[in-house]
């Protein structure tokens, strides 16, 4: 796993020092600490050493059109001749690459006996090849976690590519006469000409949505290339164009997969899934699994298991309080599997890990399970550098319990007119609940709110934070009219477009793939995996899988309003029965708690400081509100508060400053 940075200039006062390089390559040291390497259309030689600093000083440029290219390596396949920037045999095309390509093995036999000649052992020369084939459309064979990036000095091209689910990130930024291009925001912003100026719409977004969704920035001018997207600057012209979907067309439609029976969907499951688990175990490096307890990263473990002559290694981490900690079911699973496992009791200090969440995640991300994602790949980086995980299989399989109220719902759009009018009467919002958010009695008038909307928006209103309302409500006037008429809403509402024909808790389901995973779980654990220079794979997310899941029928999923019934039904034998019953639980921290007691002073410090009033976002009367709601027992207004505390923690970290610093401090990563 890599970081990748780099620009292509179409005039001369674009082009990049080897320095500058450096700086936006060694800004994302973390994504590779065993090497580094650049390239440069106007260097002699092309490719060099960043380390080297007769290779780093200042130039003058010469050409009017090329490109730099800038690469940070974490070594897992090929260890001692996968060095990048990388080229084809003539010097002509070269790639800087961040992800696993894992069928290289099998493109390589091909390329071989079309005549390519390979100087390496490494999935990434395989791209290379596979590239001056096929040109752009090489994506389509690729099976894997990918961003990257291609120059064709033929063509003077720069062609850029992320994957199918947007496992791997990749920012960009164009303006009149270059494209920059990054792993991550904070290495484009070490660019001299770099702007850092607050897109309104993202803090919309933002708030929405808990982060801010491809294709938007935080930052006008810089942009996300989404999922199973690709790019292409030619001429100083940029083009992107989407190459897949996963089919969520009616699989009686679908010739791919022919199946009638629950047994065939079943057999083809099991094999998928577990060709899937195969190949993400090659690895010449220390490799393992993260194992919550839950079906899907037991399902995981358990595969890896039977095609180990090992013991593999798990890890799971719990906390002191309760309701947080998992290790009970992890320690079942591993020991019904055969682990070696490892799990680690840890006390989250939010005070530090604030400012280190602000600095890797580049943008505002109000996700708090990114907090014991961190810890996670922490510890378990001590033991491994490959991890696989359990991710997208709440998605793929309808998982979440939110499915079930989206069920039922569809009873309710069916009732009459007048009954439906009675449930949504206001009357029920002023009954009296408990305090805490996921009380029975705070669902239902949560559930009864969202009815009175469209299928679609009530599904946001439902899994939001702040609805469209309450956040207009809580900016000040000023910001609100630099909105104007932007709708935050449309990302989700365009995502179900993109499946129009199925039943609505599928549409759902499809949704979620193509916007809350890439979005939010996908990120966290990118980030969070890489800041600990730790690779993570899902076998759930290989395409072949998801495509199988979307043709699935949603009788298979959902049973009684039950989610991953074929999961548990396919993978039976690896799965303890109390983990095949349990409720699911999230990968969360107590906010709640937090902020009655430790973090109590840094609200009043943060979001209510002249610095925070200063920016002119917000209503202070309407913060303040929130926070005296949350901490009088009224409202549990926990993850409200901890958006809006990020938010402005990102502030202050990436815009008060009067220079982005070149590395988190290691204070704080210690």
């Amino acid at each position: 796993m890599c970081g990748i940075t780099g620009i292509a200039w179409t005039a001369r006062e674009k082009n990049i020092s080897p320095r500058i390089l450096r700086r936006m390559t060694d800004v994302l040291s973390h994504r590779g600490p065993d090497d580094s390497g650049g390239y440069h259309s106007d260097m002699p030689g092309k490719s060099f050493l960043l380390n080297d600093p007769n290779t780093t000083a200042d130039f003058q440029p010469v050409s009017d059109i090329g490109a730099a290219l800038g690469h940070r390596r974490l070594s897992i396949i090929d260890l001692g001749t996968g060095h990048q920037p990388l080229s084809n045999e003539d010097g002509s095309v070269w790639i800087a690459f961040n992800g696993e390509i894992y069928n290289y093995q099998e493109l390589r036999k091909e390329l071989i006996q079309q005549g390519h000649q390979f100087k390496t052992e490494s999935d990434t020369e395989v791209i290379v090849h596979l590239y001056e084939e096929q040109g752009a459309a090489c994506v389509e064979r690729l099976r894997g976690m990918f961003a990257f990036a291609i120059w064709d000095e033929r063509r003077q091209r720069l062609f850029l590519a992320r994957d199918r689910i947007g496992q791997k990130p990749l920012f960009y930024r164009e303006t009149a006469d270059s494209l920059s291009f990054a792993s991550e925001l904070k290495s484009l912003l070490q660019l001299p000409d770099a702007g850092r100026t607050v897109d309104p719409h993202a803090i919309d977004l933002f708030l929405a949505y808990q982060y801010v969704p491809h294709p938007w920035s935080i930052l006008k001018g810089y942009q996300k290339l989404p999922p199973a997207h690709l790019a292409i600057y030619e001429e100083g012209k940029l083009t992107v164009e989407r190459y897949w979907k996963p089919p969520y067309e009616h699989p009686a439609s679908n010739p791919q997969f022919p199946f009638k029976t629950s047994q065939q969907w079943s057999d083809a499951l099991r094999e998928t899934l577990t060709e899937s688990v195969k190949i993400r175990m090659r690895s010449d490096v220390p490799l393992g699994a993260f194992l919550s307890g839950g079906i899907d990263s037991t399902i995981i473990a358990g595969l890896m298991q039977s095609m180990s002559d090992r013991p593999v290694h798990t890890f799971s981490i719990g906390f002191p309080v309760k309701q947080f900690d998992e290790r009970s079911y992890a320690r079942e699973a591993a020991k019904m599997l055969g682990t070696d496992h490892h799990e680690y009791v840890v006390e989250p200090e939010a005070l530090e890990m604030l400012p280190r969440l602000a600095w890797h995640y580049d943008e505002p991300f109000a996700d708090s399970s990114a907090i014991p994602t961190m810890y996670l790949s922490q510890v378990t980086r001590q033991e491994v550098t490959v991890s696989l995980s359990g991710d997208g299989g709440d998605e793929l399989f309808a998982g979440y319990d939110r499915y079930r109220a989206v069920a039922l719902s569809q009873w309710f759009d069916r009732l009459p007119t007048v009954m439906r009018k009675m449930m949504t009467a206001s009357i029920w919002q002023k009954l009296p609940a408990s305090v805490e958010q996921k009380s029975f009695r705070r669902r239902v008038k949560r559930f009864l709110a969202g009815l009175a909307v469209p299928p679609e928006r009530r599904y946001l209103k439902w899994v939001g934070i702040f609805d469209t309302e309450r956040r207009h409500e809580m900016y000040a006037p000023e910001f609100r009219e630099q909105l104007n008429t932007f709708d935050a809403d449309q990302f989700l509402l365009d995502a179900y477009q993109l499946c129009p024909d199925r039943d609505f808790v599928t549409r759902t389901t499809a949704t979620d793939v193509l916007t809350y995973l890439p979005c939010d779980i996908l990120t966290k654990v990118d980030i969070a995996s890489m800041a600990h220079s730790l690779e993570c794979r899902s076998p759930f997310l290989d395409h072949h899988v998801a495509e199988l899941a979307a043709a699935m029928p949603l009788n298979l999923k959902m049973h009684k309003g039950r989610g991953k019934q074929i999961l548990t039904d396919t993978f039976s034998d690896l799965l303890p029965e109390s983990i095949q019953t349990r409720k699911k639980m999230g990968f969360g921290v107590p906010l709640n708690h937090w902020f009655r007691n430790e973090l109590k002073p840094l609200l009043f410090d943060v979001l209510m400081s002249q610095r925070a009033r200063d920016r002119q976002i917000f209503n202070p009367a309407a913060v303040e509100q929130l926070i005296s709601e949350h901490l009088k027992l009224q409202w549990d207004h926990s993850a409200r508060l901890w958006s809006l505390l990020v938010l402005e923690m990102w502030f202050q970290t990436f815009l008060d400053p009067a220079s982005i610093p070149d590395h988190f401090p290691e204070t704080v990563l210690t």
